[in-house]
């Protein structure tokens, strides 16, 4: 079933019983309400099943996109079914899911899926916690998962940031680590007879001309 529609058919009063089709204005109004099931489990030993009789036990579902064996700790535009999902829905439709977490593990990446489901018109709901955007305490549960998200996203930079701190008082290199090693660029320039030339020795290791500046800069020696 691609999902139930309601028909409403408006005629005009003044013309006499019965109405004739000819006096019938703004004919037909289609409206649709689709159902759609997503659900997920993390390994291939697991169904995901249970979750989709759960489902259809309580909605009139349409459409069911299962991720199987797929992580929810995989950005969830990068799973299979999800991504077909999201192609796949359209303004009135309602994604359902058995809990919040099969939309995925990392609040940020939950809190986009959502946000990118009610931009195109669709209403998430999850039965477990009874998550619905069509609500206002769905809205007020969203608002909550923004909140949590962006605490994510600062103690995520916080990590980073003394992480780098951490690297810098050891001593340890940071940033990509270079694809050359000076010394190396420096003997083989100078093994030539004459010298081999800036621009010769560049061509020789396939790197720049500031590439081989900097290494006999590095190594003291004059270009």
């Amino acid at each position: 079933m691609a999902g139930s529609r309601s028909w409403t058919k408006y005629v005009d009063l003044n013309s006499e019983p019965p109405y004739d089709p000819s006096h019938t204005f703004c004919a037909i109004r289609e409206s649709f309400m689709t159902v759609i099931a997503y659900t997920r489990v993390s390994t291939d030993d697991q169904s995901c099943e249970n979750q989709r009789r759960a489902i259809e036990g309580r909605y009139n579902v349409s459409k069911v996109f299962s991720d199987d064996g797929v992580s929810g700790a995989i950005p969830a535009a990068q799973r299979p079914a999800m991504e077909s999902l999201l192609a796949y829905v359209r303004d009135g439709d309602t994604v359902v899911v058995a809990a919040i977490d099969r939309l995925g593990r990392d609040t940020i990446d939950v809190l986009t899926t959502v946000e990118t489901l009610k931009y195109k018109g669709v209403s998430v709901v999850s039965m477990r916690e009874g998550f619905d955007l069509s609500t206002d305490a769905g809205k007020l549960m969203l608002t909550m998962l923004a909140a949590v998200a962006e605490l994510e996203r600062s103690n995520m930079k916080a990590r980073q940031m003394a992480g780098l701190e951490r690297a810098r008082a050891e001593g340890r290199h940071l940033g990509r680590k270079k694809a050359i090693d000076d010394a190396e660029v420096l003997s083989w320039r100078n093994a030539r007879i004459p010298k081999a030339s800036i621009k010769t020795t560049a061509e020789h290791f396939g790197i720049s001309i500031a590439s081989v500046k900097r290494a006999c800069k590095l190594t003291r020696n004059e270009v």
